[in-house]
């Protein structure tokens, strides 16, 4: 295991006029074992920082260290890494133990380690009864595991995901999740796992980064992303529904925006000091909640409430109570946080 460094990374394609960049000076330190979640929208520039970790990208300007180790110039070979794909890229043609030992038998150890090796990978990811069956009669969950497992019979310094659960269905991803969260348990190797999906961020992580267009926005836990973001962007891209960013709220500063999430806002039965007066417009129900649209004069915003409170009429008034210290300020101009 070793940690990760991230030193003022930066990756341009192209020269002269035609010159795009696409990571803008990246710092962050990863610690030994730690599990970190890059996350942000397509494009934002996340799986381009892996592949550059893993070697397969050139880094254009600054470092990347593994332990105490430059990678920069080293070959995929050279890192000591372990990547899952998206598409699992398994061999057709081989069984499931084949599959997993296949970088072990290329570099010729001996076939006593390499089947201890791919024994205890397939105990820690209960493959142990499908090691003998090709990849085509395998369910996308078991395709996925076994990916992994072919990572972990490595024993890398760092394990690489790039989207590994976009194609299961939304019962495989949460179940992957939590074999996912126990695997790293057990083994915690030092692993970078890249999504899209902010709720797979939010629930894996242990750090999360957050980008946008090659820009580091925030580097911290769920825990300070989702309570303390960095950004109007971090606002609105983590939590689901996404953070509320109002610009002409009662009591909104001049030059700030105003933020505050479904969940702090609070519906009163009558007017009171403070308070706002919102029409719904649509309520959507979701099993043991209810999300209310609605309109603060011309900005929409969002409320979540219980299914036990009674559920307003679409065009109905409602007053809403925003929960004490849970309001966050942003700067209008540069969109970064305001700490009052």
């Amino acid at each position: 295991m070793s940690s990760l460094s991230f030193r003022n990374v930066v990756k341009r394609y192209g020269s002269g006029k035609q010159q795009l960049q696409v990571i803008h000076g990246v710092n962050a330190e990863v610690a030994d074992g730690e599990f970190i979640v890059i996350v942000g929208p397509s494009g934002c520039g996340k799986s381009t920082l892996l592949r550059m970790v893993a070697g397969l990208e050139e880094i254009t300007g600054g470092e990347i260290a593994i332990g105490n180790r430059v990678v920069n110039t080293l070959e995929p070979a050279e890192r000591d890494i372990a990547m899952v794909f998206q598409n699992y890229a398994l061999y057709p043609h081989m069984s499931v133990f084949d599959n997993m030992a296949y970088g072990l038998k290329i570099r010729k150890l001996p076939e006593a380690e390499i089947r201890a090796r791919v024994d205890k990978a397939a105990a820690i990811l209960e493959l142990g009864h499908l090691l003998e069956r090709k990849p085509r009669q395998l369910s996308g969950g078991q395709r996925q595991r076994v990916a992994m497992g072919r990572a972990i019979v490595r024993e890398p310094q760092v394990f690489l995901f790039d989207e590994p659960l976009s194609n299961l269905d939304a019962k495989l991803r949460a179940q992957t999740r939590l074999e996912i969260q126990k695997l790293h348990r057990e083994l915690g190797i030092t692993s970078l796992f890249v999504t899209h999906d902010q709720v797979e961020a939010m629930t894996l992580a242990q750090r999360m980064m957050v980008m946008n267009a090659g820009v580091m926005e925030q580097f911290g836990t769920p825990e300070e992303v989702y309570h303390r973001p960095a950004s109007t962007f971090v606002a609105s891209f983590i939590g689901s529904p996404p953070m509320n960013l109002l610009h002409r709220a009662p009591g909104t500063r001049a030059g700030r925006i105003l933020g505050v999430r479904p969940e702090h806002l609070t519906v009163i039965d009558q007017p009171e000091a403070g308070s706002w007066a919102v029409v719904v417009e649509t309520v959507e129900l979701l099993g043991a909640e209810r999300l209310l649209h609605a309109r603060l004069g011309d900005e929409a915003l969002t409320v979540r409430t219980n299914e036990a409170a009674a559920a307003p009429s679409p065009g109905s008034t409602i007053h809403l109570r925003t929960r004490e210290g849970r309001l966050h300020w942003f700067d209008a101009d540069t969109g970064k946080r305001i700490d009052a």
